[in-house]
């Protein structure tokens, strides 16, 4: 088998997604179409095939774990095959452009064209999607914690690893990027084994106190870096300072943290709209001057973590000499939500989020086509774009 991909990307190989099957799985799990053929293409002759996979928009390509578990499959059946990635993983790909050249017997590919598609579409959509986010803050950790919103496992590893790759990405063009996730199983696709993360907030009804739950914490977990939930009782400022207070030493050497969570619901405690827009007008009257829609001024001076809720923090922090203490903001940190806080400046140091998820699933779905078989190129009306001689033709017009 030839390739033209560079090693796999961290995690990738021993992820479950990459696993090869049973061939009675991946019947029982494609589509029967795929199926049929396969028995047709058997009893009338195989052929070689090239299939092109690509997305109807623009993308972040995030092939990894599709060709890893073709590679896989195509080993155990002991079938060659070759690969011609287009767009290498972290690229930028347009809409419609073919990310992948997938060529071999059409007996051993028809039937995974399924799987495959399956694998491809909403990684490359959520790689696109936290590669906005971490560019937009280019100065903050992100981490990801995306599991509880994923439908399964498998689901969870796609949106790590796409994680992972947008967060590369934005590396490269002098963003932190994503730094880590919040589970273990997934912590190989950001280069660690374990993940990150502290209390939450059933950690601090069942202390009964906000400072309680940070002393039983440091008590268990004497050198991990503290970060403290301080919404559970609406009272974030206070419950912050008491835990600064309580801790001065972690506070002094930046080893204490707090992590805004607030309920959309309400305001933080000491905000109001007027008092919201005061702040943000402070430190970044520019962001408030410009048309805003509803969602982006809720942002800005709403309620829940808005960025009037993490400058009025850090205004207190400062206030009350503890400079040096971070500030960890949850809740809602989509494409949107980062770009508001990037306009106004957010003195956050860190991002937990998983709303990297494609918000709009159809937009993730993948499509793959034949275009060549017996090397005669042949598609279906309407997707010659597809064809590698479309292509050198529309490059060397280009060029």
């Amino acid at each position: 088998m030839t390739h033209s991909f560079s090693k796999p990307s961290a995690g990738v190989c021993s992820a479950r997604t990459a696993a090869p099957l049973p061939d009675a799985e991946i019947r029982a799990r494609t589509d029967s179409y795929f199926n049929r053929t396969r028995q047709i293409v058997g009893r009338f002759g195989d052929c070689e095939v090239t299939y092109a996979f690509f997305i109807r928009r623009p993308v972040i390509s995030a092939p990894g774990l599709m060709l890893e578990w073709l590679k896989n499959v195509m080993a155990q059946r002991q079938a060659p095959y070759s690969v011609d990635v287009v767009h290498p993983e972290g690229e930028w790909v347009g809409a419609g452009e073919p990310l992948v050249y997938v060529t071999g017997s059409f007996t051993h590919l028809a039937d995974l064209e399924t799987l495959l598609l399956q694998k491809l579409g909403s990684p490359c959509v959520a790689a696109h999607r936290a590669y906005q986010m971490a560019l937009s803050l280019p100065h903050t950790r992100f981490l990801a914690m995306d599991a509880r919103h994923c439908a399964g496992y498998e689901m969870q590893e796609l949106m790590a690893y796409a994680a992972s790759v947008g967060g590369r990405e934005a590396q490269e063009n002098g963003a932190i990027g994503f730094v880590g996730t919040a589970n273990d199983a997934v912590a190989p696709f950001f280069g660690g084994t374990h993940g990150a993360g502290t209390m939450p907030h059933a950690l601090i009804g069942y202390a009964g106190s906000t400072v309680r739950a940070a002393e039983m914490f440091h008590a268990e977990f004497p050198h991990t870096d503290l970060v403290v939930l301080v919404d559970y009782f609406g009272q974030e400022i206070t419950d912050a300072l008491a835990v600064c207070n309580r801790f001065p030493k972690l506070a002094a050497e930046g080893k204490l943290a707090v992590r805004l969570d607030t309920h959309g619901g309400r305001f933080m405690q000491g905000l109001n709209p007027q008092e919201s827009y005061a702040v943000v007008n402070r430190h970044a009257p520019e962001a408030l001057r410009r048309y805003r829609s509803d969602k982006e001024l809720r942002y800005l001076i709403g309620t829940g973590v808005s960025a009037a809720a993490i400058w009025k923090m850090r205004e207190e922090l400062d206030h009350a000499g503890f400079p040096h203490v971070k500030i960890i903001a949850s809740s809602g940190f989509g494409v949107t939500k980062c770009a508001c806080m990037a306009d106004a400046h957010a003195p956050v140091d860190v991002v937990g989020t998983g709303s990297f998820i494609p918000e709009l699933w159809n937009e993730t779905y993948a499509t793959a086509d034949i275009v060549s078989y017996n090397g005669v190129e042949r598609v279906k009306i309407g997707r010659e774009f597809l064809l590698p001689s479309f292509r050198k033709t529309t490059k060397g017009e280009q060029t």
